[in-house]
């Protein structure tokens, strides 16, 4: 579908390219299917084509060498109705504000789809992590959290970790916020390291919170998890984690990929074995319990469960086709375009949504940023009992919905999650 012609005009934000919005353009068009479903909240929805605050800051550091270079920093607060942005910082070198726009929307109807207090937002740094050393890296954190910190804070838009950042970049952020307040301000960020008020379990949240939705979607279809066949691109903290959980469940996890190769075996991989060559050799490549195969033989793999836990734009039109699963449960953030989605509901795969399938890392985050105003810490029983419970709760309540309107679980969890912001925003109506 032509991105432009399906968006109004007074809805193309000036600032991006008008002939290609990217991935805003997709989250444009998916509040534009749900609009029929907003009844007499329809005159608001123009608040979730527009976000709230963007800022695009300079990045300038000292290098190693004595040189300077500068990198193109974005923060962007896509909706903040329900409570305080929330949205992870990614580090990647093909980062855009497209980009960070749309992960900023996508943030929003995640966290009202499980019925966080959240509003949506995002931030990224256009670098490419692996050619900085970790002094390189602690400089450009500090000194974007500095342009940025004007619009963050515990009750404003609290960062996580996202791609190629993790605790240590939260742990940079936080003191650097800190140190300009003139106090320890724990809660301006989630996902930190424990020692500075992080969570139990927020590291493997996301993944098991795949892992939850994963079960829920394949009890509804009639599949036992008890030797199911299972695919997952992505071996970080989110495909990891759901792998070894699917493994530990009987489940076969027969193909995976990362950055670094693309592996089958059709007995299934050890996932265990397979983790252990992963710290050691920094990717699955080379590991000896499975064979390489091509990127479309990976796509084509016949399956139970096909988990793309990467980036966006994974699934296109131009993969879909060969694609052979009964059921989608999207670990990634938009992994899925618009016409790739209508081309497998239209093959009866089953699709888990990104807003709702990989919503477990931002609900711990949740739970974090409790914890950190209470000064109260709760074990990891506790913390992944809350986890999967919210998240089984969310599942059926999406998947009622669905069914009642005769829609996609895409669909149903647009439909809760703006009618949520929406109905605030009338509420709470306009000031001044």
């Amino acid at each position: 579908m032509d991105q432009q012609s399906s968006v109004p005009k007074h809805a193309l934000p000036s600032y991006l390219n008008q002939n290609d919005l990217g991935a805003w353009g997709i989250f444009l068009e998916q509040i534009d299917r749900i609009a029929p479903y907003m009844g007499s909240l329809s005159p608001w929805i123009e608040t979730l084509k527009r976000p709230k605050t963007i800022m695009v800051v300079d990045v300038p550091i000292e290098l190693d060498d004595g040189s300077f270079a500068h990198f193109e920093g974005y923060r962007v607060q896509h909706n903040t109705i329900r409570g305080p942005g929330k949205g992870g910082v990614r580090f990647h070198q093909d980062v855009n504000l497209s980009e960070v726009m749309a992960l900023a929307g996508w943030m929003s109807i995640k966290c009202a789809a499980v019925d966080l207090p959240f509003g949506g937002a995002k931030g990224g740094i256009r670098i490419d992590p692996r050619n900085y050393s970790q002094k390189e890296l602690e400089r450009v954190t500090r000194r974007y959290t500095s342009e940025i910190g004007s619009i963050i804070g515990p009750l404003k838009d609290i960062p996580a970790p996202d791609v190629n950042t993790g605790p240590q970049v939260m742990a940079w952020m936080m003191d650097t916020f800190s140190m300009n307040q003139g106090y320890t301000t724990s809660g301006v960020v989630t996902g930190k390291p424990i020692a500075l008020g992080g969570s139990l379990g927020r590291v493997e949240a996301t993944g098991r919170g795949v892992y939850v939705a994963a079960c829920e979607a394949a009890r509804d279809q009639g599949i036992d998890l008890q030797g199911a066949r299972v695919v997952i691109q992505g071996f970080g903290n989110v495909g990891g984690t759901a792998a070894r959980l699917f493994f530990e469940a009987g489940a076969k996890v027969i193909a995976l990929q990362d950055h670094t190769a693309t592996v089958a075996n059709e007995e299934g991989i050890d996932i265990y074995k397979l983790l252990e060559h992963v710290e050691h050799h920094g990717g699955i490549k080379g590991f000896e319990g499975a064979t390489e195969i091509s990127v479309d033989e990976f796509w084509a793999t016949e399956t139970d469960l096909l988990i793309p836990a990467a980036l966006e734009n994974q699934v296109t039109e131009k993969n879909a086709h060969s694609v052979n699963t009964k059921i989608l449960v999207e670990g990634a953030n938009g992994p899925t375009t618009p016409a790739a989605d209508d081309i497998l509901s239209d093959k009866g795969v089953f699709i888990v949504p990104d807003v709702l399938a990989n919503a477990g890392g931002v609900t711990v985050s949740y739970f974090e940023w409790v914890q950190d105003f209470s000064s109260f810490f709760w074990t990891v029983d506790e913390i992944n009992h809350r986890l999967e419970r919210m998240m089984r709760e969310a599942y059926r309540a999406i998947r009622e919905t669905a069914k009642y309107h005769g829609v996609s679980m895409r669909t149903a969890a647009y439909i809760i999650a703006c009618t949520r912001i929406l109905e605030q925003r009338k509420v709470r109506g306009l000031y001044p």
